[in-house]
């Protein structure tokens, strides 16, 4: 097991290399400056089509889909996850400060890669054998190449990935940190715990598309306003130290000592490492660039493919921009970083973000974290169920092969809870890896004429 554990680990670091955050970072930088900078310009306009400030619709799905908004929801529920907390955390202490800064500077550029894979996995959308509504990179690269037989293999071997990495990343790890936070904080077996969200699941997923829609419009609105409110207050209560944060996240994000030295000089020092954590996290985090929520976005009930790109891409801009940072905002301003424990170690991940809490709520700080990680790794087990469901059922041919799936995703939440998940991680993120290598050469490929119809659409969208 140790052997496996050491082999999984050196691919995980291996694939997630320069080559592939060059990959990811090229793909947008250069997306973006081919439409223009229409993300960044349109930011508003996507972000009312988000809310349902849309003209011409009227937000009612028809049978086999669901509104834009549900749409967004499903995604985000899928992305806001652990990594907007415990991510932001790791990468602050092992690329330093400045980590949270190249996190923004890549999502903004993330928005761009978003925008186009789900406006392509929206148009080259189809129906299956039921009637639903599906879409994905899978069915973007069957569909949309001349060449049928390359463009099947390449979406069967995305789709494998993804069912790979919603057992893992989407199910098994995010079980594990709930009943992790629940034995941690109200001593409750993870055994029980592991039962809960496995009969839960169970009960979510078996509605398919117009279930998990139902449950992710409430509770990620839910989740995100509660932990929001939580963290503004944590550095309401430390502004005066606000300022002295901002400067040291801009300096260590270009200071050549950003991760060494002075308060963190057990880590490398180096810009690479501010870089490495900050891009990678923010990767994590938002899944601009690997496709999944692509997946989610073709199941919305539009017929404008761009207007649905948009409002995928706002994803982006709130999974990041807004809760990473406020997160980040929250852990530099507190003064927690740098902080260790009782044996000499760094504070990180979780225990780093109630540290931070705790300065603010007191013994109430823990129990705090502790729900918003149950609710955000929840929401990511139900959002993840659907996009897994949909490349299983691209793999299968047929919609009824998809109850297998369904119930064993609902089991796999209970080995999750039970579990130690180490291999488990650098697994799931070697697939998330492998999953955006063929949706990036998608996008790349197909990236002339969908920017081409993105910025012929600026003279026809109204809101």
């Amino acid at each position: 097991m140790e052997k496996i554990s050491v082999f999984m680990r050196r691919l995980d670091d291996f694939v997630w290399g320069p080559g592939m955050l060059g990959l990811l970072l090229g793909t947008g930088i250069y997306l973006m400056f081919k439409l223009r900078f229409l993300p960044l310009r349109n930011l508003k306009f996507a972000l009312l089509c988000a809310v349902g400030k849309e003209k011409g619709q009227s937000g009612k799905a028809s049978k086999g889909g669901i509104s834009s908004f549900s749409s967004l929801t499903t995604e985000l529920a899928a992305t806001i996850g652990t990594g907007n907390i415990v991510g932001v955390a790791t990468a602050m202490v092992l690329g330093g400060p400045g980590a949270l800064l190249w996190m923004m500077l890549s999502s903004l550029v993330g928005m761009a890669t978003k925008l186009v894979e789900s406006t392509l996995a929206v148009k080259y959308r189809t129906r299956n054998d039921r009637g639903e509504i599906v879409g994905g990179p899978m069915y973007t690269m069957a569909n949309a190449f001349p060449n049928k037989g390359f463009g099947r293999v390449m979406g069967c071997c995305f789709a494998a990935f993804a069912v790979m990495s919603s057992f893992g990343m989407g199910n098994m790890t995010q079980s594990n940190s709930i009943a992790a936070a629940m034995k941690t904080t109200f001593q409750l077996p993870e055994e029980k715990t592991g039962l809960i969200v496995t009969i839960i699941t169970i009960l979510v997923v078996l509605g398919g598309i117009k279930t998990i829609s139902r449950v992710t419009q409430i509770v990620v609105p839910l989740m995100g306003s509660f932990y929001m409110a939580g963290a503004l207050l944590v550095i309401a209560t430390h502004f005066r130290q606000l300022p002295q944060g901002l400067c040291e996240i801009v300096k260590m994000a270009f200071c050549p000592q950003a991760a060494g030295g002075g308060l963190f000089g057990s880590m490398t020092a180096g810009i690479t490492e501010a870089l490495r954590w900050g891009v990678s996290r923010g990767v994590f985090s938002n899944e601009a660039g690997l496709g999944a929520a692509g997946i989610s976005a073709a199941a919305a009930d539009t017929k404008d493919y761009i207007r649905q790109g948009y409002i995928s891409m706002t994803g982006v801009f709130l999974d990041t921009i807004v809760i990473c940072s406020v997160t980040g905002l929250a852990l530099s301003a507190s003064g927690v970083l740098g902080m260790t424990d009782e044996w000499g170690q760094l504070l990180t991940g979780t225990a780093l973000t109630i540290a931070a809490f705790e300065s603010t709520f007191g013994s109430m700080g823990g129990c705090f974290v502790s729900i918003c990680i149950a609710l955000f790794a929840f929401a990511t087990i139900i959002g993840w169920a659907y996009q897994g469901e949909k490349a299983f059922e691209f793999l299968a041919g047929k919609s009824k092969y998809c109850i297998i799936y369904r119930f064993f995703y609902g089991f796999v939440a209970f080995v999750g809870a039970v579990c130690a998940l180490e291999v488990v991680w650098d697994f799931s993120d070697v697939c998330n890896a492998l999953m955006a290598v063929p949706n990036l050469i998608c996008v790349l490929l197909l990236s002339g004429e969908i920017c081409r119809e993105i910025k012929e659409y600026e003279g026809k969208k109204q809101v």
